[in-house]
């Protein structure tokens, strides 16, 4: 099993405090079912059987067990780690700043709360093959053996506690649920590509080899580079293909700009690049 870095673990805690405070202060007091064991514990803590940060921890070493059979050892620490963190923080805060109700009468502007502040823990975890338990292991067992994104994986999941919140609540508070669960959806989706963002670059240029220098020894990347013939000129040209960062994008762009103002330069968005240095499948 790969050691977890300081860096991957600070990301793991900020994010998942962030999500329990989003739970907690937004998510809860208005009765929000869009989602996760968190979605189902004010159900069950309306239903009086337990508190809600109590139902989380037990629903979430359950799922968690799931994700140690079929995800794997890494993803299971991960998710012990930041499952176990986030019931603690909720139980710990019903404790210490017990709420008798939301905290303001606007209902549309804690729910942008309570839907931002998971949503971006959770993109956050997902990207790092990791996850804040309950649901969300459902939703990377979705992603791992089929080809849907993990923000229809989540809707699929979630789907069910929406519909339960029409009956034991009511129709104000299911509405604002199926509302809250679909913007969460799309918003991991998107949290995760913008998080992933890199810029890909074609470059056309006459000498290819001082950009070649620049990318290997100061970005410290790699490119490839392809011959090639200008269709107006009929003079040889060469194409430089490689992947940035967003930092290192600028610094290239530049870098070439100063040097050759007559090179052309094609950069993309894109946020899936599987291979040395990025991601892997």
């Amino acid at each position: 099993m790969k050691t977890i870095s300081f860096r991957d673990f600070l990301l793991m805690t900020m994010s998942t405090l962030i999500m329990a405070v989003g739970v907690y202060f937004f998510k809860f007091p208005n009765n929000f079912t869009f989602g996760g064991v968190t979605g189902y514990a004010p159900l069950v803590a309306k239903l009086g059987v337990m508190s809600a940060g109590d139902f989380s921890f037990l629903a979430n070493m359950a799922l968690l067990v799931i994700g140690l059979i079929f995800l794997g050892k890494g993803f299971a620490a991960k998710t012990a780690y930041t499952s176990i963190l986030l019931s603690v923080t909720i139980s710990g805060l019903e404790r210490l700043v017990p709420l008798q109700g939301p905290l303001t009468n606007e209902p549309i502007l804690e729910l942008v709360f309570a839907i931002a502040l998971p949503a971006f823990g959770s993109a956050v975890l997902f990207n790092m093959n990791a996850s804040s338990g309950g649901t969300d292991v459902l939703a990377f067992l979705f992603k791992k053996y089929t080809s849907i994104q993990i923000g229809n994986a989540l809707l699929a999941t979630d789907v069910l506690v929406v519909f339960l919140a029409f009956f034991i609540f009511d129709i104000k508070t299911g509405l604002f649920s199926l509302l809250g669960l679909t913007i969460k959806s799309f918003m991991v989706d998107g949290m995760i590509e913008s998080i992933n963002l890199c810029k890909y670059f074609n470059i056309v240029c006459d000498d290819p080899e001082p950009i070649c220098n620049f990318i290997v020894n100061k970005l410290k990347r790699s490119a490839t580079i392809c011959e090639g013939t200008g269709a107006f000129s009929g003079n040889q040209k060469y194409v430089i293909f490689t992947v940035m960062s967003r930092y290192e994008a600028v610094r290239l762009r530049n870098y070439i700009y100063g040097l050759d103002q007559h090179a052309f330069i094609l950069i993309t968005n894109t946020s899936e690049i599987v291979g040395k240095g990025f991601h892997t499948i």
